[in-house]
C-alpha cells in the first residue's frame, strides 16, 4: 500500500496497521533547505511562483517521507485574489492593506477574480503531483471564511476579534453577504484545487475559537457546512477548529471526512464523546519538537496509545503548525516512531 493510499485510507475510517503520518506547515524555518530559498526569493513570491511553491512543498517529503504533501500557500491568497492585498508586518503578523467594514468595501471584492487571479495554484498542484508520482497524498487547502473574515475585517492579525464581531452583532445582513462572497470564493478554490490533482482538501478554522460559544454556527460552522456540501464526497475534507473541541460533534454534523485536533485536547476523551465515528487527526503539541527525541517519542506514543482500537481511523499530525524553533532530530523521532510504534 502506497503513503497516498494509507492517507486515504484512513481519511476513510479504514483499519490501518499504524496511522499515516502529515504536518500541518510542513515546510518552514525549521528546515535549512527552506530557509536558503526563502531568503533568496521571499515568501509571497515562492507562494506564486508553482515552481518554488512545488520545490518547498516537497522538501519536507524528500527529506522525511510524509503520507501526504500540502500545497505550500497561504490562506489569504482568497482576500488578494478578490482585491484586498496583504504583506507581513515589521514587527510580525499580517497587515491587510486596507479593513473591509462598509458595504461599498464589500461590494468591491470581486469574487470573479479567483480563478485568474488564483491559476498558480493548479499550476503548482499539477507540477507537484507530477512529481509524487501517485506514492503520496496531496492536499489542498483554505482559510474558513470566518478566519478570512477575521484578516479582511480587522484590518489584519488580531487578539479580539472587535471589529468582527461588532459586524456579526450589529449589521448581521452585511455580515452575511460578505459570508457569502468569501464562501463563495472558498467554493471555486477548492474546485480548482480538485480539478488540479488534490487528494483531499483541508479547512482551516484557525480562529473559530474567537466566536462567543453560542454564536460560532452562525458565525462560522454554517459556512464550513455549505463548503463540505459543495464538494459532494468527491475528495475527503479535513476540517481543523482550533480551540473547539468540545464542539467535536457540531463540527462531526457539518459533515467533514476528518477532524483535526488541536493539542489542548484529549485525544482519548474525543473519541469517547463522539456520537458517530469520524476520522481524527493529531494532535502532538508542535511545542514539543523544540525539546528532545526521548521527550517526542514518549509524547507520541501517548497519543498512539489513546488511539488504540478506534475504528474511525487516525491520522497522526501535530495539533497545529511545525513552529520554526522545531529541530530536525526531532522530527526524524516522531516519524521513525509513528512508523514503528513498538520500537
Amino acid at each position: 500500500m502506497t503513503s497516498r493510499e494509507r492517507f486515504l485510507s484512513a481519511c476513510r475510517g479504514e483499519p490501518l496497521d499504524a496511522p499515516p503520518l502529515w504536518m500541518m506547515r510542513q515546510a518552514g524555518r525549521y528546515l535549512p533547505e527552506y530557509r536558503e530559498l526563502k531568503k533568496k526569493h521571499g515568501f509571497l513570491k515562492m507562494v506564486k511562483t508553482p515552481d518554488l511553491a512545488t520545490e518547498v512543498t516537497l522538501q519536507p517529503i524528500h527529506r522525511f517521507g510524509f503520507d501526504a504533501a500540502i500545497l505550500f500557500s497561504d490562506i489569504l491568497v482568497i482576500p488578494e485574489a478578490m482585491g484586498q492585498p496583504y504583506r507581513f508586518r515589521d514587527e510580525g503578523g499580517i497587515a491587510m492593506d486596507f479593513p473591509v467594514r462598509t458595504g461599498k468595501d464589500v461590494e468591491n471584492l470581486d469574487t470573479r477574480a479567483i480563478r485568474p487571479n488564483l491559476d498558480y495554484v493548479p499550476r503548482a498542484l499539477r507540477l507537484i503531483r507530477k512529481e509524487l508520482d501517485g506514492k503520496t497524498a496531496l492536499l489542498g487547502f483554505a482559510g474558513s471564511p470566518w478566519t478570512l473574515a477575521t484578516y479582511m475585517v480587522e484590518g489584519g492579525s488580531s487578539t479580539q476579534y472587535e471589529k468582527v464581531k461588532e459586524l456579526f452583532y450589529g449589521n448581521r445582513a452585511l455580515f452575511d453577504v460578505l459570508m457569502e462572497k468569501i464562501t463563495g470564493a472558498v467554493i471555486e478554490y477548492f474546485q480548482m484545487q480538485i480539478e488540479a490533482g488534490a487528494d483531499a482538501v483541508q479547512i482551516f478554522d484557525s480562529w473559530g475559537g474567537a466566536c462567543t460559544g453560542h454564536t460560532y454556527k452562525e458565525a462560522s460552522l454554517k459556512w464550513i457546512r455549505r463548503i463540505v456540501e459543495s464538494i459532494g464526497g468527491r475528495v475527503p475534507v479535513i476540517l481543523y477548529a482550533k480551540g473547539l473541541h468540545h464542539r467535536v460533534n457540531d463540527l462531526a454534523n457539518a459533515g467533514p471526512d476528518v477532524i483535526s485536533v488541536d493539542w489542548s485536547a484529549d485525544l482519548r476523551a474525543i473519541r469517547e464523546t463522539l456520537t458517530r465515528p469520524v476520522a481524527l487527526q493529531g494532535n502532538l503539541d508542535p511545542v514539543l519538537l523544540n525539546t528532545t527525541p526521548e521527550i517526542v517519542r514518549c509524547e507520541a506514543r501517548s497519543i498512539l496509545d489513546a488511539m488504540k482500537g478506534y475504528h474511525g481511523g487516525h491520522i497522526f499530525n501535530l495539533g497545529h503548525g511545525i513552529l520554526p524553533t522545531a529541530k530536525i532530530e526531532n522530527v526524524e523521532a516522531l516519524v521513525e516512531t509513528v512508523r514503528r510504534p513498538e520500537s
